[in-house]
């Protein structure tokens, strides 16, 4: 972690725009912060590729979890218009050509997530491909990447069954695998929404596992 609060020094001094600067001036939570008092965002996106040196963004979508809870006014979805067609990834997440048509431009809805990411941390199943496209779009519009604190349930559930010696089996650690494991309802698969959604349900399951009040660094 000292690292990474040297790299959000250093990415600030270097910021010009005033919505990525906003973005670093907003102080981050400390480690021993307690779950209830952090301000969590969670986040997903669907790309047309899983490469983010191939892909775009196509959507993406997010919710905060603040005082324990998801807030579902928080909550944001956005089209994404492209540069290139979506090609065969619209048999995952069913979004074509013709949906983004009308869609909102990058710069637009990236202004809008800082706005909400700041200050917060952030969380994903399966972090580093999605932070990968979000660096990958900071540092194109603004010309550094987009530093942040990240929770991953994805490498939450992992440890978790490392732990309890458990084998990991394939697709275990998908994100409709991990929420049954919790009892958690099945929802539609491959929608930023749903997926949003469907992972702050799980971060709060897993939060609620982990006996006495646990705090920030137990995540991250």
């Amino acid at each position: 972690m000292i690292l990474k609060y040297l790299q959000r020094w250093w990415y600030s001094r270097q910021c010009r725009d005033q919505a990525i600067k906003r973005y670093y001036d907003a102080p981050w939570p400390r480690l021993s912060t307690g779950f209830s008092e952090c301000r969590f965002l969670v986040v997903d996106l669907e790309t047309t590729d899983l490469s983010a040196q191939q892909g775009e963004v196509a959507s993406i979508a997010w919710v905060a979890v603040a005082r324990g809870e998801i807030q579902m006014s928080s909550s944001e979805y956005h089209l994404v218009q492209l540069e290139n067609n979506v090609g065969q990834s619209a048999v995952y997440h069913q979004l074509h050509d013709q949906d983004l048509i009308e869609a909102s431009k990058v710069t637009s809805i990236l202004e809008r997530f800082l706005e909400a990411a700041a200050g917060s941390v952030l969380v994903f199943h399966h972090a580093s491909l999605d932070m990968a496209f979000l660096n990958k779009l900071s540092s194109a519009i603004y010309g550094v990447p987009l530093c942040a604190i990240v929770a991953d349930t994805l490498e939450l559930e992992k440890r978790k069954l490392t732990r309890q010696g458990r084998m990991i089996e394939q697709g275990a650690l998908r994100l409709f695998s991990c929420r049954e494991r919790y009892h958690l309802p099945v929802y539609p698969a491959h929608n930023a929404f749903m997926d949003a959604l469907a992972t702050a349900e799980l971060f709060l399951a897993y939060a609620a596992n982990q006996g006495a009040e646990p705090v920030l660094g137990d995540f991250v």
